[in-house]
């Protein structure tokens, strides 16, 4: 009998897995933070035999090598992959024994990246599930345009090859587990549920219900912004990432902070949102703890900026650090807990701005008040319909573009507040003042206020960037 569990990292959209049976097990697609997989495996009282990689990820450091180093295993990465330490090569219809009757079958499936291999558990010969990585989603697939933007439209239509190669190879009731597609930026759509089937695929997913050259062309036009660390991840694991260090950060006192800030370091505010427009220091930046705190930070910090982290609890300070180290972003050089007050030197140091409903931009807007509306959604959000006179600006692109900002007071909105405020306070730390729309995009029309599709990128009214 096997099992099979899964070890969620929410925070990036993506999951990894734990698989055997009575006795030992193999690891698939291993989180940076690899003390979780041994907690797993310790619960289910097996040896991890062997750590598989699906590829070369792009949107976290894997905790593979490590994870194979100190339990022993074996660590089995795709042949074409291109890396600097040693590891067991796995080519096209390679097997790992796993347990007993348990064995892992591998089959190429080029297109998320050219050397993406899935893995099959197959019991007795059998196949019972299928670790799918970045090739088959759960009603969609891993985009192609993650390795090298020449390779985009070859990787597409290898994409559909591959997926087509695991929908007949394998039968209806195999358990489809990818990696990606539960939030992650790796994936090309927005999954809807959270597990699925080959014989569910089958009916709704789009390499497996269109031609070849439909879903090439849907692929490639849906296909979102992509994070700037990204470029980053592929080249740390291909050179074997450090052990991960999550021993906390030397404690910062207000006049560490303020010696900090001067010097341009990030400082950021782990505190919900609410809080921190109530009262920060001046300068930080607010990048709430809980959400996507590790996909906008990183996308956000120019890579290698020290970082000190404030927060309400050492709890909450620690799970940030943990999230922050997935996906490369250099351990704190400081930290502090508690709250604004005791994290300044007076209070001429600490900052407020308000938060305010599409409500009340529409009463604003009505009585005349000289302000800007920027909406900090990404271009894709954009096209499906934006505020008549909004300036656009996504949050990933502000801090190089903050000069582009119209004087006035700015009301800055997203899709439903946390980006927001990652901007509002981009802006105040520059001096601007703003208003923190704290509102789902969804009330904006009900509020009154005019929203319409964007008429083009450079002609009059909402523009495209």
């Amino acid at each position: 009998m096997f099992f099979v569990d899964t070890i969620e990292t929410p925070g990036l959209g993506n999951r990894s897995y734990l698989a055997g049976g009575a006795r030992s097990a193999v690891v698939v697609d291993p989180p940076r933070d690899m003390d979780r997989v041994i907690a797993a495996a310790a619960v289910r009282g097996v040896r991890i035999v062997a750590v598989a990689e699906t590829h070369l990820h792009n949107d976290y450091v894997t905790g593979g090598l490590e994870l194979a180093r100190v339990t022993g295993a074996a660590y089995l990465v795709p042949a074409a992959a291109a890396v600097s330490f040693a590891r067991t090569p796995v080519a096209d219809g390679d097997t790992a024994p796993v347990d007993g009757d348990l064995a892992l079958r591998a089959l190429a499936t080029p297109g998320h990246t050219p050397h993406h291999m899935a893995y099959v558990l197959e019991e007795d010969g059998h196949a019972v599930a299928a670790f799918t990585g970045g090739s088959l989603l759960i009603g969609g697939v891993g985009r192609p345009d993650l390795v090298e933007p020449r390779l985009t439209g070859a990787l597409a239509r290898a994409q559909y090859t591959s997926v087509r190669r695991l929908a007949d190879e394998l039968d209806d009731a195999v358990e489809v587990l990818p990696t990606h597609g539960f939030g992650s930026f790796c994936s090309s759509s927005r999954a809807e549920g959270t597990s699925s089937t080959i014989g569910a695929e089958r009916i709704r997913n789009a390499a497996l219900v269109e031609d070849v050259d439909t879903f090439v062309a849907g692929l490639l036009a849906g296909l979102d912004d992509v994070p700037a660390y990204y470029a980053h991840m592929g080249p740390v694991n291909a050179a074997g990432p450090p052990s991960i260090d999550l021993t906390p950060p030397a404690r910062a006192e207000a006049p560490d902070i303020a010696r900090r800030l001067a010097a341009g370091e990030w400082v950021v505010d782990l505190r919900s949102r609410v809080a921190f427009a109530k009262g920060h220091v001046a300068g930080s930046f607010n990048f709430e703890g809980e959400g996507q705190l590790a996909t906008y930070l990183a996308w956000l910090i120019p890579w290698g900026r020290p970082v000190t982290l404030l927060a309400g609890t050492a709890d909450e300070l620690a799970h940030a650090q943990r999230e922050l180290a997935r996906v490369g972003v250099g351990r704190p050089v400081a930290a502090a807990t508690g709250g604004p007050e005791a994290w300044v030197s007076g209070p001429e140091e600490l900052r407020t701005f308000p938060r305010a409903s599409f409500a009340d931009l529409a009463s604003a807007r009505e009585r005349g008040e000289d302000l800007v509306v920027l909406d900090v959604r990404r271009t894709a959000e954009r096209g499906d319909g934006a505020i008549t006179g909004s300036v656009h600006i996504p949050v990933h692109a502000l801090p190089g573009r903050l000069d582009e900002v119209p004087p006035g007071v700015v009301w800055v909105h997203c899709a439903g507040g946390m980006r927001a405020a990652i901007a509002a306070s981009l802006l105040d730390a520059a001096g601007r003042e703003v208003v923190a729309v704290d509102d789902g995009f969804d009330a904006a029309t009900a509020a009154g206020l005019t929203v319409s599709a964007p008429r083009s990128p450079t002609g009059p009214g909402p523009a495209a960037a």
